[in-house]
């Protein structure tokens, strides 16, 4: 599978990510990183990202790392820890790499970052490897 296309094709075909303004930057077998800049419409009403924001960026750097084996995965368990808040104007970086790709299911741990490398969260995702390959 040629890595770079399905970053492309995992940027053009995921409207929700689009929405908040992330981007996959880079796919390697196993690992994934993608990026997203925090502005004021992902804010909470206590000033700082939403969790949601972390939470879906995360998942965005985990699915594209899981992708990279060339099939279609679903999400199915997790577990984020929220060490540190970002701030409006950081961009973040999340960077997913692979624990264990089994027949079935797949894990991948991520960790994101700012833009000075400090660590704002780390998290596991489970995703469950569907019977269905990715057609670029």
């Amino acid at each position: 599978m040629d890595l770079e296309e399905l970053r492309k094709f995992r940027n053009d075909k995921n409207p929700y990510a689009a929405l908040l303004g992330i981007r996959v930057e880079e796919i390697g077998l196993g690992t994934a990183r993608a990026t997203i800049h925090l502005e004021d419409r992902l804010l909470n009403p206590v000033g700082v990202p939403h969790g949601g924001v972390y939470f879906s960026l995360a998942d965005t750097a985990c699915g594209s790392a899981m992708a990279s084996h060339g099939y279609y995965a679903v999400t199915v368990s997790t577990s984020y820890e929220f060490l540190r808040s970002g701030r409006p104007g950081d961009t973040l970086t999340a960077v997913a790499s692979e624990i264990k790709a089994g027949r079935t299911i797949c894990v991948y741990d991520v960790r994101i970052t700012n833009q000075e490398g400090t660590l704002l969260g780390t998290g596991t995702f489970t995703f469950y490897k569907l019977d269905r390959e990715i057609e670029l």
